[in-house]
């Protein structure tokens, strides 16, 4: 192989290869871990509600995106489950109360946690309270 051809195809990869590794990052579908307290059966109202949300955004577990669910029989189980979260890298916590913001916040500094109900986010220290 002579040296110019080399080169150039040295440096095609050294231009392609962060292309090919930015798609396959791109395709990795995104993990939602869904905390739960009680039966999976005693939420089911509210797992379809989430669920539609999100297919309202465009996003259809197991499609575009994975709902990993995690349900706790007690309270005491809930730091062990958010913990799983972390060691299964996913990209988002949901925590539906201010009971289970706890202990994912607990878990992880660098996962966002989402809560759709919260007796005090900032009196808590679950939300900074807003510069101003």
């Amino acid at each position: 192989m002579r040296r110019r051809d080399f080169i150039t195809l040295v440096g095609g990869a050294a231009v392609t290869w962060p292309l090919a590794v930015g798609a396959q990052q791109r395709t990795r579908i995104p993990k939602i871990g869904f905390l739960g307290l009680g039966p999976a059966s005693g939420s089911a109202d509210r797992v379809e509600a989430f669920q539609q949300g999100l297919r309202d955004l465009g996003y259809v577990d197991g499609r575009n995106i994975v709902i990993e669910f995690h349900w706790a029989d007690g309270v005491d189980q809930l730091p062990t489950l958010a913990a799983e979260f972390v060691r299964e890298n996913v990209d988002i916590i949901f925590a539906n109360s201010s009971t289970l913001v706890e202990p994912a916040r607990q878990a992880t500094k660098t996962i966002p946690i989402v809560f759709a109900v919260h007796a005090d986010p900032v009196g808590m220290g679950h939300v900074a309270r807003p510069a101003g």
